[in-house]
């Protein structure tokens, strides 16, 4: 009996990691794509895009979509394993390879220091190249002088993202009808945070999946002997989970500023290490904004307003004979729920288990890269054509939705309207019950 649980244990263990596996090659080439919302946007786009069904042509695209590249928000977010670093330091406990990270980490903070949250030169580029796919792949909307509305939320990194874009469009088509606002008047939907959900983001019933989940991914022993002559000695000083996460972190987020090719940090941590990283900063993100049960399963709804809103402007805009695009300009923590909430990619996964969510495709990075965007590009036969249809493009990659179609990717809008305002109904009247 032993011997058959020991066969049907290593039979599990093998087909986890053959699971797992494709996380982790992507990591291995992309080191970034570990640091889940601090990933750069990726560098190459599939150019090919699925034939229109009955010879229809886009019209108009609606958009949301994450800023660019920036610096971290806060110093705070570099101060936790530097402030270890600098105490280790001051005991005579570096290593020669220390002290060489130690100083990396003084020329990090001396680079980022007035630039906390601002867009980065890297950010700048992606905004500019996603804004000129989007012209170039659909000529059409933005032809002759159609007009094109931009929103932004009123942080300084999302309107510069804007005028950016807004730049690129207008550089390809001098003759584009464009206005753009950047008001509190907006952010009721543009970056609505629900006071309710956010309490229940992270229950105890939550932080206790989590911390079971993530016992065994933390820590890195290997790390501690690189850096410090005693690692016993100094674990007064620094906190092996906490120094390897937070250093992790800082060296990968580099890789979205002007220094991100020089950054030595990186190259400290094996493909495991950060792998590991990964799989705990998933978890935490679906825990807090994707559909899971332990924290009640709902915080996607968060976005019933922006949701609401794109729908109320594209059923406006299908009524004009030349609509053009609507391009909104945001952050992560709104993107994430949205695309969860429309259940985009199958993002509207429910588990109480975290060790399914990987293998069942939740992967946080592929949704809210630095720049990421949804964009609906909607099409018709003509201007009096009532039977539009759409799709939605995920970081410019065509994507699935959870309704029936005969033409995949391409949708009917109708079908998609009446599902996301049934389901938005369903909530709105369950929570008014509460109430």
């Amino acid at each position: 009996m032993k011997r058959l649980l020991a066969i049907l244990f290593t039979i599990h263990c093998v087909l986890m990691t053959a699971q797992a596996q494709p996380v982790y090659d992507i990591i291995m080439r992309k080191p970034a794509y570990a640091s889940c919302n601090y990933d750069t946007y990726p560098d190459s786009i599939p150019g090919k895009m699925t034939p229109a069904p009955h010879d229809m042509r886009p019209f108009y695209i609606s958009h949301y979509g994450r800023h660019g590249s920036r610096y971290i928000n806060k110093r705070s977010g570099y101060d936790i394993p530097y402030k270890m670093m600098v105490q280790a330091n001051q005991v005579n406990e570096l290593t020669a390879t220390g002290k060489r990270v130690l100083d990396e980490m003084n020329l990090i903070l001396e680079d980022s220091e007035e630039r906390w949250g601002d867009l980065t030169p890297l950010g700048r580029q992606q905004q500019r190249l996603i804004a000129r796919r989007m012209i170039r792949r659909f000529p059409e909307v933005f032809a002759d002088s159609a007009n094109v509305t931009a929103r932004s939320t009123v942080v300084p990194r999302c309107i510069v993202s804007m005028e950016t874009s807004l730049m690129e469009l207008a550089q390809q088509n001098p003759r584009l009808n464009i206005t753009m606002n950047a008001s509190k008047s907006t952010q009721c939907y543009m970056n609505y945070q629900d006071p309710v959900l956010r309490k229940s983001k992270l229950t105890p019933e939550a932080q206790k999946a989590y911390d079971e989940y993530t016992a065994s991914r933390m820590g890195n022993s290997r790390l501690m002997e690189m850096l410090f002559k005693n690692p016993d000695i100094v674990k007064e000083l620094v906190d092996e989970s906490f120094f390897n996460y937070y250093l992790m972190k800082m060296g990968l987020f580099q890789l979205n500023t002007h220094r991100y090719r020089e950054t030595y940090l990186t190259d400290l941590f094996t493909t495991d290490d950060l792998y590991r990283m990964w799989q705990i900063d998933n978890a935490l993100w679906y825990l807090q904004y994707g559909f899971c049960p332990l924290n009640g399963g709902d915080y996607p709804y968060s976005q019933r307003y922006l949701l609401r809103q794109i729908i109320a402007d594209a059923d406006s805009c299908i009524q004009l004979e030349r609509p053009g695009a609507q391009l909104r300009y945001g952050h992560e923590t709104v993107l994430l729920p949205l695309v969860c909430l429309i259940g985009i990619n199958g993002y509207d996964l429910r588990t109480t288990d975290l060790d399914k969510i990987e293998d069942r495709g939740w992967w946080s990075s592929s949704v809210f890269p630095m720049g990421s965007n949804v964009q609906f590009i909607f099409y018709r036969r003509h201007p009096k054509d009532k039977d539009v249809f759409f799709k939605v493009l995920l970081n410019e990659q065509e994507a699935k939705l959870p309704i029936f179609t005969d033409c995949a990717p391409y949708y009917r809008w109708r079908d998609f309207r009446r599902y996301c305002l049934r389901k938005l109904d369903r909530y709105e009247k369950s929570v008014g019950k509460k109430h």
